[in-house]
């Protein structure tokens, strides 16, 4: 491992001022809401006879549990809408992983209670009627209302949900398997004529269709004010434009960028945007970059890898060129920073955050340690500023050369003869009462979280956040 504090000043901008942090607290009142809503569904479905069905047994009963998986189905997915909805106070509470993490939770879950739903309701109704179950399938989809859009709404879902394992999401690139998740909207529309006009749990009281009508409502409107509202409002305020590309290493390029008003633009070191540059076709994309500098009034810089076709086209963009972007989201920022020693743990294109945060958090010096894991000294991105920030705040600099270990790892394979958590230890004697951040490729981040962990380091001072989609 390489130390080195060599200087050479580079001008870096002024830190913006403290945010209050969201109460940890919030996350425990998130949960218990949403548990909440189930309880009213089920309590809906209780007040309009499914207890006595159920007891009553026959298909009666097989169509009341048909109904409520539908209630807590469309409960789910209206709330899994909502996880990803850019709501800023609940991104801010959550980051974008941990939501994420729920999202694909709830669903799944969803998904599979609708297909339980009408497993159950084709099964109660042709039991009642006395007839094949594939005949009263058919029968309900060609003569109940809503239903066509209904069945329409479902292969919606199934598409997103087949596209969402993960064996298929890895042969899928983001930009096709984003634009395909875009059809849970299309599904979870399709379904409301259905409740509107055919489900009896829907409209069976007043309180069940006001209940209803405000969660439809709540989960429309979000998704309209902060999916589409709250990013056109920025994007005509602060009119962000390319001013200058510039290659920072091997398949490495930097992009900063201008506009108005930008000391109004509620951006934190760490934060992240979705990026769309009107260059051309293909355009409409867009692709999470990190800031990879200290955001000021009159400057943003992004830096991107080289992965695909969308980064790569990132190192051919032209000064002028017009940028749309939505955001900032993300929690791996220093509104949790209460002070003392800070350590940063960097993977590759990682850096580009933790850099932005070391020019933001008020350390002092000799307080901060920023590990750099790179396969070589050529893909040590950002040397010259890094080695100012050893020089003029005190940052201690230590780069992890080398191929990786061939075992879970954030070590090299040079020093995999180490613990994990001992290696931690002995780069960063203080890590057990600092505040950690860490960035890199997922499998890498958990090996250099978990070290953390072990070393000592208590859950609330380890700041990770993943963006692998």
């Amino acid at each position: 491992m390489t130390v080195t504090s060599s200087p050479r000043a580079l001008p870096l901008p002024a830190p913006f001022g403290p945010r209050r942090p969201v109460p940890a607290w919030w996350g425990d009142v998130g949960g218990v809401a949403a548990g909440i809503t189930l309880v009213v569904v089920t309590a809906l479905w209780l007040s309009n006879g499914g207890f006595q069905q159920i007891t009553g047994g026959g298909p009666d009963a097989v169509s009341a549990a048909g109904r409520l998986t539908g209630l807590w189905a469309s409960d789910l997915l209206l709330l899994q809408v909502l996880l990803l909805a850019r709501i800023p106070l609940v991104e801010r509470a959550f980051g974008q992983d941990r939501l994420a993490r729920w999202h694909r939770w709830t669903g799944f879950t969803s998904f599979w209670l609708m297909a339980g739903h009408i497993v159950l309701i084709t099964v109660g109704y042709a039991a009642a009627e006395r007839s094949g179950v594939l005949a009263e399938l058919w029968d309900l989809i060609r003569t109940y209302p809503g239903l066509l859009l209904a069945t329409a709404g479902t292969a919606a879902l199934l598409l997103v949900v087949l596209t969402s394992v993960r064996a298929a999401r890895r042969r899928l690139r983001y930009e096709s398997w984003h634009l395909l998740h875009l059809y849970a909207y299309l599904g979870a529309g399709l379904a409301l004529p259905h409740q509107l006009w055919t489900g009896a749990d829907f409209l069976g009281s007043t309180v069940a269709t006001v209940y209803w009508w405000t969660l439809y409502a709540a989960t429309a409107g979000s998704v309209v004010a902060f999916r589409v509202g709250l990013p056109a409002w920025r994007n005509w305020r602060h009119r962000l434009v390319v001013t200058r590309v510039a290659a920072e290493g091997p398949g490495l390029t930097s992009v900063y960028l201008t506009g108005r008003r930008l000391d109004r633009l509620p951006v934190r070191a760490g934060q992240f945007f979705q990026w769309r540059f009107l260059d051309g076709p293909g355009w409409s994309r867009g692709h999470p970059f990190s800031l990879s500098a200290s955001p000021r009034g009159t400057m943003l810089r992004i830096t991107v890898k080289d992965l695909g076709e969308g980064s790569a086209r990132v190192a051919s963009l032209r000064p002028g060129t017009r940028a749309l972007v939505e955001g900032p989201y993300g929690r791996l920022t220093g509104d949790g920073y209460t002070g003392g020693p800070v350590v940063l743990l960097a993977c590759g294109v990682g850096i580009t955050p933790l850099l932005s945060l070391l020019g933001e958090l008020p350390y002092r010096p000799g307080e901060a340690t920023l590990v750099f894991r790179a396969r070589s000294e050529t893909e040590i991105a950002f040397r010259a500023e890094l080695e100012w920030f050893a020089a003029h705040r005190g940052v201690r600099l230590v780069f992890l050369l080398g191929a990786r270990a061939d075992r879970p790892s954030w070590l090299p394979a040079q020093f995999a003869d180490h613990s994990d958590a001992d290696a931690l230890r002995q780069i960063a004697t203080h890590v057990g009462h600092a505040h950690v951040f860490i960035c890199g490729p997922p499998d890498w981040a958990e090996a250099a979280r978990v070290a953390a962990r072990a070393a000592g380091t208590p859950a609330d001072r380890v700041h990770t956040e993943q963006f692998a989609w």
